[in-house]
């Protein structure tokens, strides 16, 4: 985690400090069984192969999972996260590094309060290609 960001430490165009990830098989087994979430297409390569797809693939909750982690460990422990939206922008499998990355596009103030902080984040693989993006407001 790395130091306390504040409202007025922003601006607009302020990038959000990346994370980097990189997703193995074991990985998405240990996700899987944490939150129930088994669907085989998450682990099982004998099943892909025999839908004729070439891996298996990242659970989508995983990669929203890690954007929840960029935002978090960026914001500092006192920041809050009050919301988030997800938009899916394609398939991934283990072994594509993906980073978290982020950039405040507007900071304004929201009945009095200063949180009305409105900031885009995304995951990109190897590759630069947005994979997963959020609207989050903190």
């Amino acid at each position: 985690m790395g130091n306390q960001v504040y409202f007025e430490d922003v601006q607009e165009g302020t990038e959000v400090s990346y994370t980097a990830k990189d997703p193995t098989t074991q990985q998405l087994v240990k996700y899987a069984g944490s939150v129930g979430g088994l669907y085989q297409i998450h682990y099982d390569l004998k099943l892909r192969k025999g839908q004729r797809a070439a891996d298996v693939i990242l659970t989508c909750a995983l990669k929203g999972a890690w954007l929840g982690q960029v935002m978090t460990d960026w914001i500092g422990a006192e920041g809050m996260l009050k919301s988030l939206t997800t938009q899916y922008r394609g398939m991934d499998v283990p072994g594509t590094p993906m980073l978290g990355k982020g950039v405040v596009t507007k900071k304004y103030t929201e009945n009095g309060e200063n949180p009305g902080r409105l900031r885009t984040i995304w995951l990109e693989d190897h590759e630069g290609r947005r994979r997963l993006r959020r609207e989050r407001r903190p």
